[in-house]
């Protein structure tokens, strides 16, 4: 088996129109109907931000069983709301995370959305933004990795999103179960492995490397470039938090704290 720290991913690309000022960056919002004060940030961001595009690099839902189960969740049906409106405003791309990577296109093309490859290489002007959701760096996470390459499978989805949409939610929440004693009991939490970053920016031609999953938002020098952490969104719970991460006309990135703030 190849060394996944030296392997080459395929990039996806996305060039940004110079019409665009700024871009917003966010993940890891776990959107779920018990947790409304966070679902209530999002839903007033997502209808006041004045930026061009609003890119979600992953896990933006706790779980996605399958886009059918829109139509029977009045919670996910709210949130395809909340998206729907906003696409007639910017440009909106998701890109799959951990949790929601079976989100499919129907339920993209419902909301106005647009898919972004995981990586994928933004041209900004001259600059070059990978962006990633960032599990896939996260080579640490032994059981994780493998769990991953089982589920990313054509095989294992087309079985999964062919049972019952009943079954689908019961394995879901075993799966999520399952997840939570898993990190319950490690005692470090994985984080992206330094040799894959600087592999994939090399190979990307970028300097720069956005990406999410963590839970753990910074800014790290990487090489000769930088790796921004996105912050997950946590506002039903303490400790609060919720960032949004914006990229400017002049390529500078700089974190937004929107736990209190109203206009963005």
């Amino acid at each position: 088996m190849s060394d996944p720290r030296t392997t080459s991913p395929i990039f996806g690309k996305l060039t940004a129109p110079q019409a665009w000022q700024t871009v917003d960056l966010i993940s890891d919002l776990h959107l779920q109907a018990s947790e409304s004060t966070t679902f209530q940030a999002w839903r007033d961001y997502m209808a006041s931000t004045t930026a061009d595009a609003v890119f979600i690099l992953g896990d933006l839902f706790e779980v996605w069983v399958g886009d059918d189960a829109v139509e029977q969740d009045p919670f996910l049906a709210s949130c395809a709301e909340v998206l729907r409106q906003a696409a007639h405003r910017m440009h909106l791309a998701f890109m799959p995370g951990n949790r929601d990577f079976l989100v499919g296109s129907t339920f993209l093309s419902s909301c106005g959305m647009h898919a972004l490859s995981d990586p994928c290489v933004l041209e900004w002007g001259a600059k070059q933004i990978l962006l990633s959701h960032g599990d896939a760096l996260c080579l640490g996470d032994v059981d994780y990795q493998a769990f991953r390459e089982q589920v990313r499978g054509d095989a294992w989805q087309q079985d999964f999103l062919a049972k019952p949409l009943a079954e689908r939610v019961a394995l879901a929440r075993a799966m999520r179960a399952q997840s939570e004693t898993q990190k319950n009991s490690q005692k470090l939490y994985a984080d992206a492995d330094p040799t894959m970053a600087l592999n994939w920016l090399s190979l990307a031609a970028a300097d720069t490397l956005v990406h999410g999953h963590t839970h753990q938002p910074a800014d790290h020098p990487l090489g000769t470039g930088m790796r921004h952490v996105l912050s997950d969104w946590s506002l039903d719970h303490e400790p609060l938090r919720a960032q949004v991460l914006r990229l400017d006309q002049s390529g500078g990135l700089r974190r937004l704290d929107i736990t209190n703030a109203k206009g963005f």
